[in-house]
């Protein structure tokens, strides 16, 4: 994945807004990217498939540098989708929640796994290379059993519940929505390509009805944000259509 940077967006706004700094205009050229990607749903991101890790249900999202997960659209454990919960309905169905490893405490919880020799005297190349046998035991998992519903935390991390156990491999698969976050220097090269003209239209709308700046214009800032709505609800059906079309039919009614 390639990114962009907002700063190329900055010579398509610029002639419209004669004695702007440039600082402020690429600070809105990143503002008016976040509310595109919000509003549009445009910029979607596979997570790569990853197995969880028995006895813990947070995890952080597996996606690009600088981005926040948006939108979830889907989560799929071992093929079959996840219940995907408001932090509320989460807390109606599981008062309990859950705990870390059933709350044991990381010694015991991994009491059964076989310790490297770290800092010892004597080297030994069989006694170094082999990797350690990973034990969880049975305690560490009390509280868990097959996850059914995804709930997301904050904006980078996300829970399972019930907590995963370890009578079978638990394989998750996500597909979600992606925005820049509010730090970020660009987007994907692609995406950005597809949403500049409507970002540039939303950064024209902010920057031309600043008051007392030498740029305003109001009445040329009503006829962006004219075109950023309209734009807006062209992308959002273009990303819900993609460049699939499906056959068009026609179907009479039946008559007894």
């Amino acid at each position: 994945m390639v990114d962009r940077a907002f700063s190329t967006v900055v010579q398509e706004v610029s002639p419209s807004v004669p004695g702007c700094p440039q600082p402020m205009v690429l600070r809105e050229v990143r503002k008016a990217a976040i509310r595109v990607c919000e509003r549009t749903l445009f910029w979607r991101y596979a997570q790569p498939e990853f197995t969880l890790s028995p006895g813990a249900y947070e995890y952080g999202y597996n996606k690009p540098i600088n981005t926040d997960v948006h939108v979830v659209f889907d989560a799929m454990l071992n093929d079959f989708p996840l219940e995907k919960l408001t932090l509320e309905q989460a807390l109606y169905i599981y008062p309990a929640w859950a705990n870390l490893f059933s709350g044991e405490t990381t010694e015991s919880v991994w009491a059964g796994t076989t310790k490297k020799p770290l800092n010892t005297q004597q080297f030994n190349v069989d006694e170094f290379n082999p990797t350690s046998t990973v034990t969880i035991t049975d305690a560490a998992t009390a509280d868990g059993s097959e996850p059914r519903s995804i709930c997301q935390l904050t904006p980078d991390k996300y829970i399972v519940l019930p907590l995963p156990d370890t009578d079978k491999t638990y394989t998750i698969r996500m597909l979600y929505a992606l925005k820049p976050k509010r730090n970020a220097d660009g987007m994907d090269e692609h995406i950005l390509d597809e949403l500049e003209d409507v970002i540039v239209h939303g950064t024209l709308q902010q920057l031309l009805v600043l008051p007392n700046v030498a740029w305003s214009d109001r009445e040329l800032a009503s006829y962006h944000a004219r075109q950023f709505a309209f734009m807006i609800a062209e992308r959002r059906a273009r990303a819900n259509l993609s460049n699939m079309r499906a056959p068009m039919l026609v179907r009479f009614p039946t008559f007894a």
